[in-house]
């Protein structure tokens, strides 16, 4: 193809873009612009369930061809109208994102901070509804919320753009591996199935390698999985324990770190992070092995099935009583 047009493709493709956008946006007013109506009419007793059905029904028989108004459709409508309300500054967000995405997030989530970080993420990260269910499924905000509490000084130091970015557990479920395994497993299935993975970590994370070689001397090293975040502008090793966390592992990890900063890091990126990713693990002694660690560090744990939902909110109840 000429490229003296691809100009003119390009321009097309941004039309294209931002008129499906401006139609998502139109709709989304016209389902709070209804559900704000019927809203208020129940709100003074004006309307009750069996007027909605009417509603439905004259909508149905005066314009047949406008699909997507049941009674049903039209009381999800009122929730989503009263779900946000009262937080206005989630108005434009809500546009941003399709209704279907709207309709799974207002309907399983069940606090405003867990709606809004779901809303944010769906636009930033462009999930379809399939990856932002399983998210959802994976308590991705219980698990993130926790995370952030626990990184290390170092870590919370070397960049002010960490905030949901890492995870205290990651789950693996899509890997299908059985109760015992070892390291080779781990890092088998997570190379095999890249984009599961990276839709666990989030997408800014791009891959490099596997087994990654670094040299020191007359020896040769190898980093596990090493990734580069572009939004923190860094190289992220993750090193793999299919056991229980153990301090000694720290020590290799920070090689590596030191090892990727002196020799594989460019002048313009930020220093590197490393995940040490273990089967198991005692936040104490966590907490104990990073307190005087000074590399940006984080030890998570993996999981090979979906986390119970519930244990991990009042995890998240505990850490703000706290």
């Amino acid at each position: 193809m000429d490229n003296k047009f691809s100009d003119i493709i390009q321009i097309i493709k941004k039309s294209r873009t931002n008129a499906i956008k401006a139609v998502n946006s139109e709709l989304i007013n016209l389902y709070w612009n209804i559900g704000e109506h019927i809203s208020l009419k129940v709100e003074q007793s004006e309307w009750g369930k069996s007027v909605v059905k009417e509603l439905a029904d004259f909508i149905q028989s005066t314009e047949p061809e406008l699909k997507g108004f049941s009674d049903k459709n039209l009381w999800r409508m009122k929730q989503f109208y009263e779900a946000y309300k009262d937080f206005p500054k989630l108005s434009s967000l809500l546009r941003e994102i399709s209704w279907t995405h709207n309709l799974t997030i207002f309907s399983r989530c069940k606090t405003i901070e867990e709606q809004e970080f779901y809303i944010k993420l769906t636009k930033n990260e462009n999930y379809t509804s399939r990856e932002l269910e399983r998210q959802i499924s994976s308590s991705l905000f219980e698990r993130t919320m926790i995370g952030n509490s626990k990184l290390s000084t170092s870590l919370r130091e070397a960049s002010n753009d960490l905030s949901n970015t890492f995870k205290d557990s990651y789950v693996f479920d899509f890997l299908n591996l059985p109760e015992t395994h070892n390291e080779t497993d781990l890092q088998k299935g997570l190379i095999n199935q890249m984009k599961n993975f990276i839709l666990e970590l989030g997408r800014d994370f791009l891959f490099i390698g596997e087994e990654y070689k670094v040299q020191v001397g007359s020896s040769d090293f190898y980093i596990d999985l090493l990734f580069y975040h572009r939004g923190l502008q860094c190289l992220v090793a993750f090193e793999l324990k299919a056991d229980k966390f153990k301090p000694e592992h720290l020590g290799q990890l920070n090689f590596y770190l030191e090892v990727l900063d002196r020799d594989v890091k460019r002048q313009n990126e930020n220093p590197s992070i490393g995940i040490l990713l273990c089967k198991d693990k005692d936040s104490e002694v966590v907490e104990y092995a990073l307190s005087r660690n000074l590399s940006p560090t984080m030890v998570s744990q993996y999981e090979t099935q979906l986390p119970d939902k519930k244990l991990l909110q009042q995890k998240l109840q505990q850490l703000f009583e706290d």
